[in-house]
């Protein structure tokens, strides 16, 4: 599969290798059979589990559940051996640039299509889907040329969120 088809449904469903808002660690272990580093926050608080350009945050309890996530796909373009090694774990390949327009000709392919919320974010453009609870940071600085790091138009994170909940 393709970086651009997982981002598709990931955006979509808000699900990455079947897991969520709300998995597990023990289901994020069965899922994800890939070398990380957990990082333990101050106190036990929070932990955050590192793939490398994939992290994701979970909140304590009887068990850790996870709370969100990011792709962080900036990282691919200095480093490419990261996306080999997910590559090789998810049969996921990633290239070193990802644009949005090609995710969002994707997004076509994989209905239901989310209706995304535009926000301007100082050099970034924020498509927030509501519906799946993952937003999109595009790179929006025109100036901005491939190289190191991922240029105008191209994909620079997708995250994922929990929704806020009314008491």
């Amino acid at each position: 599969m393709t970086g651009i088809e997982f981002l598709a449904s990931f955006i979509t469903t808000g699900r990455l290798h079947g897991i969520g808002i709300g998995s597990t660690l023990g289901e994020v272990d069965r899922a994800l059979q890939h070398r990380c580093v957990d990082v333990v926050g101050e106190g036990g608080a929070s932990l955050r589990r590192d793939y490398g350009f994939v992290e994701f945050y979970f909140n304590p309890g009887k068990e850790w559940v996870m709370s969100g996530g990011s792709i962080e796909l900036h990282r691919l373009a200095n480093a490419p051996e990261l996306a080999a090694r997910w590559g090789g774990s998810t049969g996921v390949e990633f290239t070193p640039y990802t644009a949005w327009a090609d995710v969002q000709e994707a997004l076509s392919d994989v209905p239901p299509v989310p209706e995304f919320t535009l926000t301007d974010q100082g050099g970034f453009l924020e498509y927030r889907a509501e519906t799946s609870c993952v937003s999109v940071l595009v790179v929006d600085d025109e100036e901005e040329e491939r190289g190191y790091h991922a240029g105008h138009g191209d994909v620079w994170s997708v995250s994922l969120w929990a929704p806020v909940r009314a008491n």
